[in-house]
């Protein structure tokens, strides 16, 4: 963690300068805060995140967040004297977020952007942790989240080809913050696939196709690599939709290591295994989904799909649905989106209205469904799973 100091204050002076010049639409603060000692903190530690926000227009109350983390390692996680350049890990995540401040600075949206480059996340997620917890906190109603982490680098240490055109998006099932009861009624109900983060999928993988961004979003169906994690989950830990971007085929050759030469190889995070070209796809991912995020009404609220319907004394083969309307002044209505439980992804649409019930003639037993609001230029938000209301 050598430099990250000199680190946070340089990019601190690059995102003061995105919101100088975006003629007071973006504000930036430093949140600092003190890490008591832990297994991986071995004194008291300031640790400073520097976020800058993008404040909605019309809807300020929803947010979407990006970041990417300003430490980084060698391969003793204790030692913090050697050099650990970061350059992949996670170097790639922060250039993403400030090209990102860069870009939409000078732009309005709906919804609330912030961009956010936090520290801390090799020493246990300390830094968005902190951010969620005080987003939380505040009552902001965080309904997306990129960790970007490790998108810099499109060839693996291991010889294999390369893949320079694609993006993996890692997507919990079952919640982070789940509780017991809510697993009796996945396992009663289904669901296991409906969860936030799977939503948030779904939507960016309409929203950022090849064709645009020139990148394959492949959704992973798991929170993160196998028994590892980043700063969405800390996000994911109080129940906000968040996901985390990364490269195809890691080369952890140069993840996590002293800077060496061993046999003829090269280790360590260096600026010279990084392909600039990709990150500045995975960039163009990321602009994609937070644009459409931000220009399209929030997810619905409070979504229920009635086991026994109101005037019904038993169950029944047709399905009501009922959520909250949205706040947003510019909506059409909403639709039920429908698939397959076997399939992956939403197959139809049947467009409903500007109401807050239906009921429709099919056996919510045999299908998935989603609501979904629909407002005036046709932007449509991620789909609510609606939950089983008795």
């Amino acid at each position: 963690m050598r430099g990250i100091g000199a680190a946070t204050v340089w990019v601190g002076q690059q995102m003061d300068a995105v919101a100088a010049a975006s003629g007071g639409r973006m504000t930036v603060q430093r949140q600092s805060f003190v890490q008591p000692v832990s297994s991986r903190i071995p004194v008291p530690t300031q640790i400073t995140n520097v976020i800058a926000t993008l404040k909605g227009t019309a809807s300020p109350e929803r947010f979407y967040v990006v970041t990417g983390h300003l430490d980084s390692r060698v391969t003793d996680v204790m030692d913090f004297t050697s050099d650990a350049p970061g350059a992949d890990d996670d170097g790639s995540g922060v250039a993403c977020v400030l090209e990102l401040a860069r870009v939409f600075a000078t732009h309005q949206f709906p919804g609330t952007i912030v961009f956010a480059t936090v520290t801390g996340e090799e020493q246990g997620l300390y830094g968005s942790s902190f951010m969620a917890q005080s987003m939380a906190a505040a009552g902001n109603d965080v309904q997306g989240m990129f960790s970007n982490d490790i998108i810099g680098a499109s060839r693996s240490f291991d010889g294999h080809k390369p893949d320079p055109f694609t993006v993996r998006m890692f997507l919990e099932g079952i919640p982070t913050n789940v509780t017991p009861a809510q697993i009796s009624l996945l396992q009663s109900a289904g669901g296991e696939n409906d969860g936030k983060a799977r939503q948030l999928g779904r939507f960016v993988h309409s929203v950022a196709p090849k064709s645009l961004t020139g990148m394959d979003i492949r959704l992973v169906w798991r929170r993160d690599r196998f028994l590892r994690s980043s700063d969405h989950v800390s996000f994911q830990s109080l129940g906000y939709a968040a996901a985390r971007f990364t490269e195809p085929r890691e080369n952890f050759n140069h993840e996590h290591q002293n800077v060496q030469v061993v046999d003829g190889v090269q280790f360590g995070d260096l600026i010279d295994f990084v392909d600039f070209d990709y990150i500045a796809r995975v960039t163009r991912v990321n602009a994609a989904a937070l644009w459409g995020l931000a220009t399209s009404p929030g997810t619905p609220k409070n979504a229920g799909v009635h086991t026994t319907p109101p005037g019904t004394l038993s169950g029944t083969n047709l399905t009501t649905l009922s959520w909250d309307a949205n706040p947003e002044t510019n909506l059409t209505g909403y639709e039920v989106v429908l698939r397959e439980t076997t399939d992956s992804d939403w197959t139809s649409a049947i467009p409903v209205g500007n109401v807050t019930t239906v009921t429709l003639d099919i056996s919510k037993d045999n299908v998935q469904m989603g609501i979904r609001a629909v407002d005036r230029n046709g932007n449509r938000s991620p789909a609510a799973a609606p939950q089983a209301v008795a």
